[in-house]
């Protein structure tokens, strides 16, 4: 849960605005998400060694786009 300290002064729209700033830090919609469908362990650690592969190939040069 996400807790925004606001003045009494303070105008709406810049706590929305912080609002927005600190959901999105927290990474709650990721979460959101990633939760929506089980993924197998074997299934994560394969696209996370296939992202790793692509990131070498693009340091390397070795990718045409």
């Amino acid at each position: 849960m996400l807790i925004i300290d606001s003045k009494d002064c303070e105008n709406i729209d810049k706590a929305l605005k912080k609002y927005k700033k600190k959901f999105e830090k927290a990474r709650i919609l990721l979460q959101l998400r990633s939760r929506q469908s089980f993924t197998k362990p074997s299934v994560k650690r394969r696209t996370e060694v296939l992202k790793a592969v692509y990131k070498q190939q693009l340091a390397s040069g070795k990718l045409d786009d």
